[in-house]
């Protein structure tokens, strides 16, 4: 990201830092940036917390609350928290290859690995890319198994031209700042379940009843639990995982130009796509409804010779690049998940090795111009293999 943040975001924050005694954790604005969200994305409830990891982990905290023990199927190419969230809350990860057009979980693969103990799909849709399918939805509801989409690197990415985010049970965003809006550290929970909801809001601040919105419910529980103050009852074993008032501003002010930004960074990969040399890098993403915030740069071909070369290359002319692509590659590969999967199974996931060895995204942003585009491409081009 080249600058997340534009002087109009910060007009609103002073103005609040200038009034006398502003409250500056969570209040008014945190309700109106929720509200204004749930209409961008077409859902009913959304839950602002303090990071996309935090929307991860409090949503599977959030099942575990009328969902017993089983299994949670996850991709291996993802971000840390994915996982480790269905892990800390004492589910068993189940690990899908990827599609590598998608880079999302293979919606054959997960239907293969159904049993009668899944309890979730923990979709990833990464950098962009659409990961559901219209068999793996029905499929899913027949079964009724949870979908819990995470879209954290995908804001307005949209699948039959319904906003990724709106179809499963909950859905998680990150307003981290490389992400297509920001709002310095941030994340989301959305949902059209109203008892998801009121939990969400309870376990983002120490599981406390007065957070539930509702005042029938919160009346209900008052009068069941007389011995307690009603202002420290807690229902769940929740953290304080709030957000604030100046993140709530910065995001009223940049959800007014995010569907102008995703607009400009989908030209912007368009063009990278139409002048990467496709004999050297991939270029046949399935981009129907894709939302890119980052150019994902894959050799064709399994070499680490050629590896080197790359990335030597984007070192010595200043590309910056992240090898790995979404979480840094397979996390499968990482210490934590040792006791998780045996090493030789690990190769099975050939389409996430491939990316873990050879595959990187480097940076898209609303004011790259096509240009420096151009420039990147024929220095990225001019690679001899």
């Amino acid at each position: 990201m080249d600058n997340n943040f534009k002087k109009e975001d910060f007009k609103n924050v002073i103005k609040l830092l200038k009034t006398k005694n502003p409250i500056l954790t969570q209040s008014k604005n945190v309700k109106l940036f929720e509200k204004k969200w749930s209409s961008w994305l077409g859902v009913k409830y959304s839950t602002f917390v303090n990071s996309g990891s935090s929307a991860n982990f409090l949503s599977i905290l959030a099942l575990k609350q009328f969902c017993g023990p089983g299994e949670i199927i996850v991709p291996p190419l993802t971000w840390v928290s994915d996982i480790s969230s269905v892990i800390l809350n004492g589910f068993k990860p189940i690990f899908v290859d990827i599609n590598p057009r998608t880079l999302s979980m293979s919606s054959d693969e997960i239907i293969k690995k159904i049993t009668k103990n899944t309890k979730a799909v923990f979709m990833s849709h990464i950098q962009g890319f659409n990961g559901l399918s219209s068999e793996l939805i029905n499929i899913l509801k027949k079964k009724k198994i949870h979908l819990i989409e995470d879209v954290c690197e995908s804001h307005g990415a949209k699948f039959n031209g319904k906003k990724l985010g709106s179809y499963g049970l909950m859905s998680n965003f990150s307003f981290y700042y490389a992400h297509h809006m920001s709002t310095i550290e941030g994340g989301m929970i959305s949902t059209n379940d109203k008892n998801i909801y009121e939990i969400t809001r309870s376990l983002r601040s120490h599981g406390l009843a007065r957070e539930i919105s509702s005042k029938k419910t919160k009346n209900s529980i008052y009068k069941k639990f007389p011995e307690l103050n009603n202002e420290f009852i807690f229902l769940y074993p929740g953290f304080n995982m709030r957000n604030n008032e100046i993140g709530a501003l910065i995001g009223l002010n940049q959800i007014k130009s995010l569907d102008k930004n995703i607009k400009i960074r989908s030209k912007n990969f368009s063009f990278f796509l139409k002048n990467i040399n496709s004999q050297i890098y991939r270029n046949d993403f399935e981009l129907t409804g894709s939302s890119n915030y980052a150019f994902p740069l894959i050799l064709n071909k399994p070499s680490f010779k050629n590896r080197d070369k790359l990335e030597l290359l984007m070192k010595k002319n200043k590309i910056e690049f992240r090898r790995g692509n979404a979480g840094g590659g397979n996390q499968l590969l990482q210490p934590y998940l040792k006791k998780y999967i045996k090493k030789k199974d690990i190769a099975s996931f050939k389409n996430t090795n491939h990316i873990h060895n050879f595959g990187y995204y480097i940076g898209n942003y609303p004011s790259l111009k096509f240009t420096k585009i151009q420039k990147i491409c024929n220095i990225l081009n001019s690679i001899k293999i």
